[in-house]
């Protein structure tokens, strides 16, 4: 008689034993102590002058430099982003000379320096102090002077908006060229124009790979508006600098100054994560969760729910 099978020893059960990892407690531990040291320092040391920095915080001086940096960033960008898509489509052109002329614009603005650009704007009077409209080698037909239409504000939203055009221009060449060259000979298959290929097929394609770096360029351009103080636009900056030469208390207002820069930027952080997550649509399963789904998340992992 075959003697019965043992019975199956059930093996035991694996004891997950979690790595320890002493370095990262250390750095933790780190970091804490010199945050909390350069906390205590900021917020005890007088020098900083914090009621000066709250007084002035809110001043309808700053406040008007600040509206005026916010409308030379969205007009600034606003020119940047037309001329780079403009100049983007040239570059690509299969005629030479319409690329050529993109590459040389591209060539020219990269490779000065735009303080220099808006100095040129700033003067443009002592080049051209008299400006017409009319048929060229023709008769004109409207006459008036570069000050009169150039103003600082004119002169520093061309020089920064034409100077971003050349870097836009090179960021949306390159999201057009990241679209596979098969999308542009299906839709040129469906009898599509060039131009109806480039708005309804490889552009909103090409989004995914143009609104990271255009993020960070609008994030720049906020800061960079800061130049035209040299030919005397009252932005931000340079109305802080017009209270501290007067009160001597330029620390303070230098920082009334970047606390706002910080404000505006952290808004924009907020808005390109947000216009990421939308064109990214279609390239993950899912959609990257929210900063606010990422709380509400860890709250509920927290409380058990």
């Amino acid at each position: 008689m075959a003697s019965e099978p043992a019975e199956p020893v059930r093996p035991d059960e694996i004891k997950a034993i979690p790595v320890r990892r002493p370095g990262r407690w250390v750095a933790a531990a780190l970091i804490l102590y010199l945050s909390a040291a350069l906390g205590k320092s900021v917020a005890t040391n007088p020098r900083f002058e914090w009621g000066i920095i709250g007084h002035y915080f809110t001043s309808s001086r700053v406040l008007q430099g600040l509206v005026t940096t916010l409308e030379l960033t969205a007009l600034c960008m606003a020119i940047g982003i037309v001329i780079g898509i403009l100049l983007a489509v040239m570059r690509l052109s299969p005629n030479p000379l319409v690329s050529a002329t993109s590459w040389l614009y591209i060539w020219f603005f990269r490779g000065t320096p735009v303080l220099v650009q808006i100095l040129f704007w700033g003067y443009i009077s002592a080049l051209y102090p008299r400006l017409s409209l009319g048929i060229p080698f023709g008769p004109q037909f409207v006459h008036f002077t570069a000050n009169s239409v150039i103003s600082p504000f004119v002169a520093g939203m061309l020089a920064l908006g034409l100077n971003e055009g050349a870097y836009m221009a090179e960021i949306v060449r390159a999201g057009i060229i990241s679209v596979e060259e098969g999308q542009t000979e299906a839709a040129q298959s469906l009898g599509m124009t060039r131009l109806q290929t480039m708005r309804r097929i490889v552009l909103p394609q090409a989004m995914r790979v143009i609104v990271p770096p255009t993020g960070n360029e609008t994030i720049s351009m906020l800061k960079t508006t800061s130049l035209v103080s040299v030919i005397a636009v009252t932005d931000l900056l340079y109305s802080v600098e017009l209270i501290y030469a007067v009160n001597y208390r330029t620390i303070p207002l230098l920082i009334v100054a970047s606390i706002w820069y910080l404000i505006v930027t952290t808004l924009l952080s907020f808005g390109q994560y947000y216009l990421e997550r939308y064109f990214g649509r279609g390239t993950a399963r899912e959609l990257p969760q929210t900063p606010l789904q990422r709380l509400l998340r860890t709250l509920s992992i927290r409380h058990g729910v």
